[in-house]
Formats: C-alpha cells, structure tokens, sequence
C-alpha cells in the first residue's frame, strides 16, 4: 500500500523547526544543549542534513557521518562544509598512488574505465562502500587517500568507511509495516513504525518488521497515544 516514493515525500515536506514530531515531544534542534539530548530522539538523514546546513558545516554525508558532525558540533569542534572548487594542481596523470583530492576524482565514465583496466572488471561499478569512503575524504579533506586505497575499499580489504544501510532498512521496515492491516488501526502510522523501529534497530534482533513487534512494543505505542 505504501512504498519508497510515500516514505520520500513524508520526509520531504517534514519541517524542521515545527511539524508533528515536535508535538509529540521532541524539542526544537536549538534548545538541545548537548548531543546526548540530541540522541534520544529519532532523526532523519535529510533532517540530520538541514541541521548541519543551517549551522554551516558539511551536510553532503551519509547519515552516519552526519551524526558524527552534529556530535563534534556539541563538543566544540566544526566540521566545514568541504570547497568543491577545481585545483588548479591537480595533475593530469593517475597512477594508484595518486591522491583523489589531486585528480578531480568523480564517479564517471573516465574512473569507471581506470578501475575497470585494473581491476580487470568490466563493466566496472562502484560500490557504496566506496562512495562512503569519497565522503568522508572530502569531508575530512584527506590528501593522503589515494586511488590504491580506494581500490582496497572496493575489495573489502579496508575499514576506511563502510556504508551504512540503515537507511535502506528502514524504508523496506517502513513499507512492511504499511502493508500490514494491522496498522490501519493507527493514525500516524509513521510515527508508530519510528517506535518500533528505533526499538528494533537498537536491539540485536534481525532488522526487519513482523506482526508481532506490535504486541513486543505495544507498552511503548501506547505511551504515545496517552
């Protein structure tokens, strides 16, 4: 009944300074005096976004890493939002031990036939964990990441970053739960399925939904609705 497109558009027309979830408890983003507080509330990536945008630092990140920026924030520390302006040093020829930030590396046709001469794949397709790994290089402005290092990312071979699929998770939990006509019962079904899931996903079970969260969690359900 609902899919990916209705968990888009939630999400797009959420406001962050005063929509529904700021009735239902959780305060303005501006009277949160630490990350602590900020932490015990459920956010969304494009909301985790919007809030490193309005405050000037770098808001083109997984959610992860957004997260990781907000709580430096809190501690004092700005991560700025990175310069995507050319090099002009950047240097024509890359070899594997060329930094990205020194080749004007991007996800296109040319680096897709570089790595597909050496990895030997064709056609050659990027993985997340690699555009995790793009991320927090020009986050971090890490000139020391070179095309070597990404290859290792690619063959799994590195920790450097990994993509987190929580955000995957949470679209097909979401789905599952507005499919089930058990949740018709409930007004806001996507407040409802936040609770469950925040339960969910803190916890060490498999990270998918099932009828019976709804009497797991009833308790918690129930205490928004009081």
């Amino acid at each position: 009944m609902y899919g990916l497109r209705f968990v888009e558009t939630v999400q797009t027309n959420l406001n962050l300074w005063g929509c529904g979830y700021l009735k239902n408890g959780r305060p303005d983003f501006r009277d949160i005096k630490s990350f602590e507080e900020f932490s015990r509330y459920y956010w969304y990536r494009e909301e985790l976004s919007k809030i490193c945008k309005s405050l000037g630092l770098e808001y083109r990140s997984t959610k992860q890493e957004l997260n990781h920026i907000i709580e430096q924030y809190f501690m004092g520390n700005r991560i700025e939002k990175s310069q995507r302006n050319g090099n002009k040093n950047q240097t024509e020829v890359v070899t594997l031990c060329t930094p990205l930030l020194e080749c004007a590396f991007s996800f296109n046709q040319k680096f897709r036939d570089y790595f597909s001469a050496v990895t030997g794949v064709s056609p050659f397709k990027f993985n997340a964990d690699m555009a995790t790994a793009w991320r927090k290089v020009k986050t971090e402005n890490d000139l020391n990441f070179t095309i070597q290092d990404m290859l290792k990312v690619y063959y799994g071979e590195s920790d450097y970053a990994k993509y987190d699929n929580s955000a995957c998770q949470w679209n097909q939990f979401l789905k599952d739960f507005c499919s089930d006509e058990f949740s018709d019962y409930y007004s806001n079904k996507l407040k409802v399925a936040a609770i469950i899931w925040k339960e969910v996903r803190d916890s060490k079970n498999e990270k998918i939904y099932s009828r019976q969260l709804l009497n797991e969690y009833g308790d918690k359900i129930e205490e928004y609705h009081k």
